[in-house]
Formats: C-alpha cells, structure tokens, sequence
C-alpha cells in the first residue's frame, strides 16, 4: 500500500454532528475545495432517496462509476452542482475519461509502491543488489504505465479539443474565437478537483496527496501544480513513473505529460489509440490485454480477475459512503482461493518476460471489421435538474419533507390494505424493464 502522508486520513463512518461544530476532518480540501468527508443519518437517508442510482438500472448491485460520480457530487461544494458543471460530467466523453483516470491509477500506485519496495530493499544490513535483469523489468513496467497513460491522453484530447458530445462547453467562443480565460479556469480547476476526489474513493482511499500531486502533474505540468508531494523521488525512480517521453522545459513552452504522450507515439503503441473503438486484430499480447481490460464493463471485471479499486463489487460489502463494511465481508466467506472480486488478495505486479517489449515490436496488426459502441447511462434530464437544485432538496427533506426508511415503507405496506396495482401495469412495467435490460 502507499504509505498516507500527514494531509490523507482515514474517513469516520456516518456520526451525527453539529452544524456549529464542524472540525478539519469534517472536509477534505483538495485543489481550494472542500468536499464533506461523513454524513449524518439524515443526510445518509435523502442520499440514498434521492440521488442514489436507483435499482432498474443496469447492474444496480454492483458499484460503478456513476455510484462514485453520485457521491462525490453529493459531497461536493456548492459552487460545483453549477448547470454547466452538471451537464459536462454527464457526458460519454467524460464518463470515459474518468473511467480510463480510474485504470491508469490502478497500475500508477502499484509501480509507486513496487518503487518504494525496492528502495528500502536497497539500504540498510540486508540490502540487495540491482542487477540487469531487475533494471530491465523497471524498464518494462515504466513502459507498461506510458501505455496506460496513452489511452488517457487520447480521452482527454477529446474532451480538450471539444469533440463530440463536450462542443457545447469548448473554451473557445463561436465565431470570434475568443478564449473564455477566466471561466475555463475556474471550469477546469473544479474538474480536477472532482477528478482527484472521486480516483481517491474509486482507489480504496488511497493516500489523496499522492493522487492529487499526480492528477496537478497529468494535466497541469510540474510548473503549475499545486501540490508537492515530498516522496524524494530519485532522477531514476521519476523516470520509471514519468516515461521516456515526459519533457521538462521553460513553463512558456511546457505541454502537459499528457500531450506529450500523444506527440511520441512508438508504432507498436498505435493500436491502443483505436481501442474502444475498432476491435483489435493483431498477434500483440499486450494490446489485447490492454483492450481486454478497458472494454469489459465494470460489472463484470471478477469474469477476467481484473480490479479496478472497487469497481465491480458488489454494494452489500459497502455502505453510503462507499466504505468497505468488514463485518459483512466476513459474512461472505472469502478466502485466498475463493475471491472474485480481489478484497481478500492484495495487489500484485505479474513480473513479465525480459524481452516482452521487444517482441512487440514483430507484431503485426490486420485489419478490422468491427466498430465497438458502448452503452452507458446517464443522469435523465429530471436528475440533472434534482443535482443543479441539491442544497435546496437536501434544506426541503430537512426541515419539512418526509424520508422513508425501510421501518416507515413495512408500516405503509402493512397498512395498505388496498388489493394493488392491475395486471395490465405489473405487465406493462416488466415489459419495459426487461426491453430496458436484455440486449436487442
């Protein structure tokens, strides 16, 4: 695990609190923002009444990204639940983003932690040599990160050029093609700060300076983060997380790491530039396994023993705040040779060949004939308008509104003494849930 630092701490459970009494540990303030680090009960109830992912979703049992996206808004401060904010993270294109965010930092804090493995390993009574082979395995898992850090690259270009679906929020005003400086900033600084918050809780809660520092370095250059990490990474040891291609100059002439990943693409790293897109077809292990883990859905990642931090588990094992409950764990009977959904395991580097990346480079790569869709969903249009109007939902089921727990709706059930619905409606509704759900 990477060590927390003095700015990360452990989140409480839901504690009642006053309002007048708020401490430091209250928030969390990443990038001038301060997001709620607990609820209270109530705030648990109208949560999970009102801005939850509701159960005639898809895979309503399992935690995915927008479970996250849910809460992270929900704690957010008020200046982010903005229209515009709201419909921009209810894009595909950001949706992918955050997805691919979420899988880069699943191998960045792996080779972070194999990093700082090997340097106690190296001093003290019992340190071990390097040799040549243990250089060239960092040579390879630094290049194993740049690839991830490529497909990130090519979903934020996306949303950086205005693409698709995020053209209507393109820092560039139509026909005069004047930058909307002041507006994009504050746009941009609260999507990182959003980003950074949702990667910490998608990651288990792993140490939130070392992600942020990293997040500041993707998309803002070491010149203008914000956060320094103090790790004391060596010239070496940077260049394993940074790669080949990470280019310091005068802050004038700096592009982000992640545009210079896009600048310096080998040709055997071409392939994952169409993946999610074109469906592979080549003799290149590593461009299937890359496809293989960005095209599964979260759901189902336990079919191919991937983890994505909590992606894909099921939300029994978590509560509102999406921490893990031990006690239901133990309930389920995990063990070593019995964990689908890696809770018990913990992480690990596969130590790859000595010549994988050489051999990458006889690949051969024929041509597809499949284009890849993929179906996600999204807040409706009454949502969008509940999360733009969240402070004043949250004040109505505070002061007046009625919350329904699980004790009130048995009591309204075993009150009701009405026979219930007709069954045209029982039909009806299951007609268009199962439409909604089975593929065409």
């Amino acid at each position: 695990m990477v060590p927390n630092t003095e700015d990360c701490f452990e989140p409480k459970r839901f504690l009642a609190r006053d309002a007048s009494k708020e401490t430091s540990k209250d928030f969390i303030n990443v990038g001038g923002y301060k997001f709620k680090s607990l609820m209270d009960k109530v705030e648990e109830m109208i949560f999970r009444q009102e801005f939850d992912r509701p159960d005639d979703t898809h895979d309503s049992d399992v935690i995915l990204v927008q479970d996250i996206k849910n809460l992270v808004l929900f704690l957010a401060p008020t200046e982010m639940t903005s229209k515009n904010f709201v419909k921009f993270l209810n894009t595909k294109s950001v949706h992918s983003l955050i997805k691919s965010l979420i899988i880069y930092f699943e191998h960045f804090l792996k080779i972070l932690e194999f990093i700082l493995i090997r340097r106690e390993e190296m001093v003290g009574e019992n340190a071990r040599m390097q040799n040549q082979d243990s250089t060239e395995i960092k040579r390879i898992f630094s290049a194993k990160l740049s690839q991830y850090r490529l497909l990130l690259a090519r979903e934020y270009s996306r949303v950086l050029l205005g693409e698709g679906d995020t053209s209507k929020f393109y820092h560039m005003k139509p026909v005069v093609n004047i930058s909307l400086s002041i507006k994009d900033q504050q746009f941009h600084e609260s999507f990182l700060a959003f980003c950074t918050v949702l990667v910490w809780i998608a990651t288990q809660r792993r140490s939130v300076t070392v992600i942020n520092w990293e997040i500041d370095r993707l998309f803002r250059s070491e010149h203008f983060a914000l956060v320094q990490c103090k790790l004391g990474l060596s010239n070496v040891e940077a260049s394993i997380l940074y790669g080949k291609n990470y280019k310091r100059c005068n802050y004038r002439a700096q592009t982000s790491p992640l545009i210079q990943e896009l600048k310096n693409v080998e040709d055997e790293n071409l392939p994952i530039l169409w993946i999610g897109q074109r469906k592979y077809r080549g003799n290149d292990v590593r461009i299937a396994e890359i496809e293989l883990e960005y095209i599964v859905p979260s759901s189902q990642l336990c079919l191919i023993d991937v983890s994505h931090g909590i992606l894909g588990r099921p939300k029994k094992l978590y509560d509102a705040m999406l921490n893990i409950k031990w006690d239901a764990v133990g309930n389920e009977n995990y063990n070593l040779d019995y964990d689908p959904y890696r809770i018990i395991r913990q992480t690990f580097l596969n130590i790859p060949q000595l010549d994988a990346e050489k051999s990458r480079k006889y690949c051969q790569t024929y041509e597809t004939f499949y284009q890849l869709k993929h179906s996600n969903e999204l807040w409706k249009s009454n949502m969008i308008e509940k999360w733009i109007r969240r402070n004043d939902v949250i004040k109505y089921y505070k002061t007046e509104g009625m919350l329904t727990d699980i004790w009130m709706k048995c009591r309204k059930e075993l009150e009701d003494m009405s026979y219930g619905r007709r069954v045209e409606e029982i039909i009806k509704d299951f007609m268009e849930r199962k439409g909604k759900i089975r593929k065409k």
